[in-house]
């Protein structure tokens, strides 16, 4: 991980009034931040990325937690502050680089439909994912805990079936229209088969997250972070 800025260095975090036109973007490998990486890229946006080690705990240090003080990733410095959580951040990207087509910014319903379809992966879909490594969020006693991680492959494979059926339009998450929906849902369909989740249960879903993997712009963004 690069360095992060010393206490006090406001210029280097890029908050406001500073001037700083490049976005700094803090990722960890196989983690929800891939989707805003991956909508950072496709927008041709400006900006750098900076790896954040879990295994060194650097979520934790008191460096990385003077930019998001929640110790966790995606976070995204701009000129005007720091933002954090991912359905923010991919909105925030769409709207900032309209040229580059990720939302239906001339639709509100659309609009408020994709934003929905990002809440729903990130306040249901994700948590439900996170009680296989992190049961310890929500349970002290072991035996708790386990039971959370037994229950993954049946909360996580709901939420799927649901997508499937009811949420995703295709060929894209809105239907004919690609947005950062559909880097969203790559980014967690991608963690199925380690939930213990057979994907082709979910044909769309599945057919979807191949189309993802083979964009030139996606596989980049996959490269760059393994390589990191």
């Amino acid at each position: 991980m690069a360095a992060l800025p010393p206490e006090g260095a406001q210029s280097a975090l890029g908050l406001p009034g500073t001037g700083l036109t490049m976005l700094t973007f803090y990722y960890a490998p196989n983690t929800c931040a891939l989707a805003s990486h991956i909508a950072l890229e496709q927008a041709g946006a400006d900006y750098r990325a900076v790896r954040v080690s879990f295994a060194k705990q650097e979520q934790r240090s008191p460096e990385y937690l003077r930019i998001n003080p929640k110790g966790r990733v995606p976070a995204l410095i701009t000129e005007r502050g720091i933002l954090t959580e991912t359905p923010a951040i991919l909105q925030f990207v769409a709207q900032t680089h309209p040229k580059a087509a990720l939302a239906p910014l001339d639709d509100a319903f659309e609009m408020a439909r994709m934003n929905a379809f990002n809440s729903y992966l990130c306040a249901t879909v994700h948590v439900a994912h996170a009680h296989r490594m992190r049961a310890y969020r929500w349970a002290d006693e072991p035996v708790a805990q386990e039971a959370m991680k037994k229950k993954v492959p049946q909360t996580v494979g709901e939420c799927f079936e649901l997508i499937e059926r009811e949420l995703f339009s295709g060929p894209w998450v809105l239907g004919e229209r690609y947005s950062v929906s559909d880097m969203y849902l790559f980014t967690l369909a991608s963690w199925l088969e380690a939930d213990s989740v057979e994907p082709s249960r979910f044909p769309q879903v599945a057919a979807h997250r191949e189309r993802m993997r083979a964009d030139p712009v996606v596989g980049r963004v996959l490269a760059a972070q393994a390589a990191a």
